[in-house]
């Protein structure tokens, strides 16, 4: 049997993002210099112990730079029993569509 991480374009991230929680998989490095509004910062190594931090009755959208992390984890939230998907084309695909990120200098 095989299994495909449930994933979404950026354009249907954009218009249900506000309805769930977004987590930011990438290093703290790479969040700071770019990221969604409102993102969360989890990193992937810590996204296993930090469980417990994440709503599960929202739907929680998993990105990162481009897409391979955030399935991943994707995959680990749907195991441990969230609604979750991973964000195709991530950060960089958010800010190819041409959408703002927030920058911590």
């Amino acid at each position: 049997m095989s299994h495909r991480t449930p994933e979404i374009t950026v354009e249907e991230y954009a218009a249900e993002r506000d309805s769930g929680v977004t987590v930011d998989v990438r290093e703290t490095s790479e969040y700071v210099e770019g990221h969604v509004p409102g993102a969360l910062s989890v990193p992937m190594g810590q996204l296993p112990s930090r469980l417990g931090e994440l709503d599960r009755g929202a739907r929680v959208h998993v990105i990162c730079a481009s897409g391979n992390r955030s399935k991943a984890m994707t995959d680990l939230l749907v195991a441990s029993g969230f609604d979750a998907v991973s964000v195709a084309g991530g950060t960089k695909g958010w800010l190819a569509s041409g959408r703002e990120v927030v920058v911590e200098k």
